[in-house]
């Protein structure tokens, strides 16, 4: 089992060797770290915990969570059958190193929301004709219940908000994979708005990237102050040692 964190960014369409075109979508898929590995005695279920984007500001919780990883905008689990399948540890990095173009994945986004809408738009209901009796019935859901048992079936079909849930495609083809630019060509629609986040889960092993990711500029600043600081230390000794070493001199 191999999986990653990505974000769509747009549909497109491409052309295949015969020459007929086909839709695909571009996601922005990795680079995730590892932020922390779950197990059986101290979680009650087996997973991987991923990071995914930047964020610029993050609450303690967070930071300390994040310690020495970076600031990242998301994080999503994946749960395993059992942690010793995976090769991973906390501050591993995956990439697209682990997908090939021919592969069948699965992804999961949040569906574009849709506000309220009707049964028609919503279920696909026909609605009324609008002839042979019928007024301002065209798209009206009809019947909702029977007189005899005097109530509405539960999980009957109504209007109510539509969209904006959590959805799953399968079986999605890779069709052009670009390292350089992390991006992925998968053949078809991806659920979800532009930018948003997607769930990346593919079949095989997953290999550990040697690429570093960047932190955020506060540690970077931090760690260059830290630096300066040592740097300024070993000299001041080296300037206080020399009148020492030369006044020795003098005195024998």
């Amino acid at each position: 089992m191999k999986f990653i964190l990505g974000k769509k960014i747009e549909m497109s369409q491409m052309f295949d060797k015969e020459g007929n075109v086909m839709p695909v979508t571009k996601v922005q898929a990795g680079p995730c770290a590892v932020t922390q590995i779950k197990n059986q005695e101290t979680d009650g279920y087996v997973a991987v915990q991923l990071g995914f984007g930047q964020k610029k500001n993050l609450s303690k919780a967070l930071k300390g969570h994040l310690k020495n990883l970076g600031d990242f905008r998301y994080l999503r689990e994946f749960r395993v059958r059992a942690i010793h399948e995976l090769p991973l540890q906390r501050g591993d990095v995956i990439t697209l190193e682990n997908f090939n173009a021919g592969d069948k994945i699965t992804i999961t986004g949040v569906s574009k929301g849709k506000g309220f809408q009707g049964v028609v738009r919503r279920h696909g209901f026909h609605g009324h004709p609008a002839s042979h009796g019928h007024k301002d019935q065209e798209r009206m859901p009809g019947s909702i219940g029977s007189k005899r048992t005097g109530s509405v079936a539960k999980g009957k079909r109504m209007a109510g908000h539509m969209g904006n849930e959590q959805t799953t495609v399968k079986n999605l083809e890779i069709i052009k994979i670009d390292l350089e630019n992390n991006t992925l060509y998968l053949k078809g629609a991806v659920p979800g708005r532009r930018g948003s986040l997607v769930e990346i889960i593919g079949e095989g092993e997953i290999k550990i990237s040697d690429k570093q990711l960047a932190t955020s500029d506060k540690e970077n600043k931090n760690a260059e102050d830290t630096e300066n600081t040592l740097t300024s230390a070993d000299n001041t000794d080296n300037e206080t040692n020399i009148p020492e070493e030369k006044a020795e001199t003098k005195t024998e």
